[in-house]
């Protein structure tokens, strides 16, 4: 199940971004976060895909889910303008951006990629 974040969740599993200027991620696993609203259509279709790949990938991938109405800092810090859009977190190295409602092959495309991850 995907774990929604908080700033101060945010802070600590991802990144301290009042800490550090560079990007360093502080998570054990590759991650995955998908930036959401309630409202925004497009994000329901997303958000049962995302469950099901964070059940498929347990123990390998972190799914968290931030929503921007709630969480305006965060979304800001990553300049999100729309949404759904989900932020791929590679143990190393810097982390993609993909806008949209992806299906869920592209999702599975794009963590084999950028995250290196194999189910």
């Amino acid at each position: 199940m995907a774990e929604h974040l908080t700033k101060e969740a945010f802070l600590a599993k991802v990144f301290d971004y009042e800490k550090n200027n560079e990007w360093k991620y502080t998570g054990e696993l590759p991650s995955v976060i998908d930036f959401w609203a309630e409202w925004c259509g497009p994000c329901r279709m997303v958000g049962p895909i995302v469950e099901e790949l964070s059940t498929e990938y347990a123990g390998k991938v972190n799914f968290y889910k931030v929503n921007v109405d709630e969480e305006q800092e965060l979304a800001g810090v990553f300049g999100i303008r729309s949404i759904p859009s989900l932020l791929f977190i590679p143990k190393e190295g810097r982390p993609k951006m993909a806008v949209g409602a992806l299906p869920k092959d592209a999702f599975k495309e794009a963590i084999e990629k950028e995250l290196e991850v194999t189910l």
